[in-house]
């Protein structure tokens, strides 16, 4: 199960692109790996969207920080950190939406691989 979400993570990353296929496609790559049926796809695909959702939020957090620091110095550091938490957290709830759709990608993909049986 942790291989496919790891998997169902970087096609989200390499999909982003399309809005709403690409999330899709990775919740269908992410039930396929972890088979199961349709309820363990559903949980991969959107443990994918949600790991996802997380590590762009985090490195959003350090990179503005980072920025931030390089350019104003202490002030400019936590002033930079806080935006990017900020921003952090409004990616969090917008990826929330891709999450979700690769609930419904996974669900197809697990159930089309079955339960193995």
């Amino acid at each position: 199960m942790l291989a496919a979400v790891i998997v169902g993570f970087i096609a989200m990353a390499v999909l982003s692109f399309m809005p709403i296929l690409g999330p899709i496609i990775a919740g269908f790559i992410a039930g396929i790996l972890a088979g199961g049926g349709a309820g363990n796809g559903a949980k991969a695909g959107f443990l994918s969207g949600i790991i996802g959702a997380l590590i762009w939020a985090l490195l959003t957090f350090l990179f503005s920080a980072l920025l931030g620091g390089l350019l104003g110095g202490g002030w400019g550091a936590l002033l930079g950190g806080s935006l990017g938490g900020i921003f952090g957290l409004v990616l969090i709830v917008a990826s929330l939406v891709n999450a979700f759709l690769g609930i419904v990608g996974g669900a197809i993909g697990g159930a089309l691989r079955g339960t193995g049986k």
